[in-house]
């Protein structure tokens, strides 16, 4: 991509890394430069909380505001009753309405970290649900389903590699599409909205929201994708040892998502930190070129500054701390995820195999007991080496500290 934007929102986004496609680089570029524009971005509420993938779009809706532009999140009350097909292998399980309730809920309360929804120029929260819950089926076959066409919608990646590995499509789930073409078509409609942003997964399903809001509407509209990241030793992004990285801290605590920014590889650190923080970018190409022990202090600023925005800065700094004094002292961190065993629960007993699962530091049982044939696992700093101990009443007469590696952490504490 060769084009130089003029705009300050593409050209941050350029200078960032935020952009790998535009459907027309130049032509949103004028329209930036011309007055405020309105974009948006889907999110189908398919979990409880956004995660750490989602975290480069938003990021890129909060620079569009702070360049004077309007956002949008859009939430997919309506389309999650379908289920985007995009890439997958499967059907996503279909969800009740207070299921998708309360998962919107959840994800607006990580929105309004990131975004100002105040004033009459503040972001937009929108639900698909309100126009795709009420319509007609065969008006909506007749008035819009006409503009499609099955070989070219059979011909993106998308539901290409699906059906390529002979792997069943449903009716409901090739209708989403559709729908979500729909979403920008009734977005321009209502909110003069003229760019829709997202992975580059979703590529397809942009280019038909705009192919149909030209065929209807005659208007010229926007489609921004960002890349798809993986981190340099090949893992998705979102994703730790021990599961997906929510941004709601009430499923990952502060101190976590401190953890997981401070264990950033090498590689990773001056990109990351153009991608998810607000610094210039020549500091973060600087602090990323550092080496040896000066790049552990950069990883430091990337999740000091990734936290203040998330949890803000008293959260930071209390993880910095905590850090510190379970890294650098030995000592136990005031700020660590506890697990809180009831005398019910703990009866005569726990395993020491059953708490490193409860305690999220392995996913299973097996897990559990590798991690200690490897030497991986410490209780209380000291290395543990007999899965099948037990720790009762006594043991756990004060708090306990579980380790899984050098980085992995969490009290065990008693309660009652």
């Amino acid at each position: 991509m060769t084009y130089r934007p003029k705009s300050e929102f593409l050209h941050i986004l350029q200078a960032r890394g935020y952009l790998a496609d535009c459907t027309d680089l130049e032509g949103l570029d004028t329209a930036l430069r011309a007055g405020p524009v309105t974009a948006y971005i889907g999110y189908d509420a398919t979990a409880r909380s956004l995660h750490v993938g989602h975290l480069l779009n938003i990021m890129m809706l909060r620079w569009l505001q702070k360049c004077g532009h309007r956002p949008i999140t859009l939430m997919g009350g309506g389309t999650t009753k379908v289920g985007d097909p995009s890439f997958r292998s499967d059907e996503r399980p279909l969800l009740s309405p207070a299921q998708i309730d309360a998962n919107i809920a959840g994800m607006n309360r990580v929105f309004a970290r990131y975004l100002s929804y105040d004033g009459a120029g503040g972001a937009l929260m929108l639900d698909n649900a309100d126009w795709l819950d009420g319509l007609n089926y065969l008006d909506f076959l007749r008035d819009i389903g006409r503009h499609f066409s099955v070989n070219r919608m059979l011909s993106f990646e998308s539901v290409k590699s699906r059906l390529d590995r002979e792997q069943s499509l449903s009716f409901l789930e090739f209708n989403y599409m559709i729908l979500q073409a729909y979403d920008f078509l009734e977005l321009y409609r209502r909110h003069g909205c003229t760019l829709q942003m997202g992975g580059s997964d979703q590529w397809g399903n942009i280019v038909s929201g705009i192919d149909l809001t030209r065929r209807v509407l005659d208007v010229e509209v926007y489609g921004l994708t960002s890349p798809l990241l993986t981190t340099s030793d090949g893992r998705k992004m979102g994703k730790s040892a021990s599961g997906a990285v929510w941004l709601d801290g009430d499923l990952l605590s502060p101190y976590e998502f401190w953890q997981f920014w401070r264990n950033t590889t090498d590689a990773d650190t001056g990109r990351f930190l153009k991608l998810y923080t607000e610094l210039p970018v020549e500091e973060c190409e600087r602090l990323g070129a550092l080496a040896g022990a000066e790049i552990n202090e950069a990883k430091i600023i990337l999740a000091n500054e990734a936290t203040t925005l998330l949890h803000g800065a008293e959260a930071a700094r209390a993880a910095e701390a905590t850090a510190r004094e379970v890294f650098e002292k030995g000592g136990v961190g005031a700020d660590l995820p506890t697990l809180e065993i009831t005398p019910e629960e703990l009866g005569g007993g726990l395993s020491i195999v059953q708490l490193l699962v409860r305690a999220g530091l392995a996913r299973s049982g097996k897990e559990a007991k590798r991690l200690i044939a490897e030497n991986g696992a410490r209780l209380d700093d000291a290395p543990l080496t007999d899965a099948g101990l037990v720790l009762d009443a006594h043991a756990l007469s004060s708090p306990v500290k579980l380790s899984a590696g050098k980085k992995r952490h969490a009290l065990v504490k008693l309660t009652g």
